[in-house]
């Protein structure tokens, strides 16, 4: 628990219009340790990574904690500000194993073929029918050449309609792409969210019925704009190409911004 705290305090705060949602201390713990075991050797990419399980699962083996994990992580993401918290931690624990690259999923994936495995904790997608999730799903298939094996997080909730959809249209499209389920775990993740602090998660852990990476692969642009209409929300289409990164003194320390000093009366 006091190494992932350690991730936990590098990490940038949340935006919730973008769906960055952070999952629970404890589970983050679970799901690093099953990360690490589930990747133990391999080339791990991550399509996006807000929660920091990139950096727990380097940093846990790293550390002595476990004995197992990835060969190497890259993680690519859109918010620059979480790029370069990966990069910030990875040179003061020198975890040279552990990168990060600014990438935004509507675009062509920049390194197709490169890696064995992807992890992926995506926009769930319950105002676009899990549009969203494939989106991701498909730049992690593109990133093993669609031969290797995948881990996709979504909403896990059997009193709500909406994640029965998302989980439907991920196994449609992940069928259509020659992937199958080798496993789901259910509903063993919880998340800070005021809204719905009940809600929970599951993973998807996929295989590819063809194995050879060598194949041909073509990534590209997402371009249809009916896909995109309720990518982070209701009506709320991507419209943001990076998250910027404003460059502060103190990472570790509050904004001075976030508080003001009240000073004591002094008499004499």
């Amino acid at each position: 628990m006091n190494a992932v705290s350690d991730v936990i305090q590098n990490r940038p705060r949340p935006l919730r219009e973008f769906d960055q949602i952070y999952m629970k201390a404890g589970d983050m713990v679970m799901q690093s340790e099953f990360v690490a075991h589930w990747a133990n050797g391999k080339r791990l990419a991550f399509i996006g990574d807000g929660d920091a399980i990139s950096v727990c699962v380097v940093y846990l083996q790293a550390r002595g904690i476990i004995p197992y994990g990835p060969e190497q992580v890259t993680v690519f993401d859109f918010d620059e500000r979480i790029c370069n918290a990966v990069l910030r931690f990875a040179d003061r624990e020198r975890l040279e194993n552990l990168d990060a690259q600014l990438y935004n999923c509507l675009d062509a994936f920049p390194a197709v073929g490169e890696f064995d495995a992807f992890y992926t904790n995506p926009p769930w997608g319950a105002s676009n029918e899990g549009e969203s999730v494939n989106v991701f799903m498909r730049r992690g298939m593109e990133a093993i050449g669609y031969g290797g094996d995948g881990a996709v997080v979504v909403a896990d909730d059997p009193t709500l309609e909406w994640p029965s959809r998302v989980l439907a249209s991920l196994q449609g499209a992940a069928l259509e792409a020659d992937f199958y389920v080798r496993r789901m775990m259910p509903q063993v993740h919880s998340y800070h969210l005021d809204d719905d602090p009940n809600l929970r998660s599951c993973n998807v852990l996929l295989g590819s019925l063809d194995n050879d990476q060598n194949r041909q692969v073509k990534s590209m642009p997402v371009t249809d704009r009916s896909r995109l209409a309720h990518f982070y929300g209701r009506d709320a289409a991507p419209r943001v190409r990076y998250v910027r990164d404003r460059p502060r003194l103190e990472f570790g320390k509050a904004n001075e911004n976030e508080y003001e000093l009240e000073l004591l009366e002094v008499t004499e």
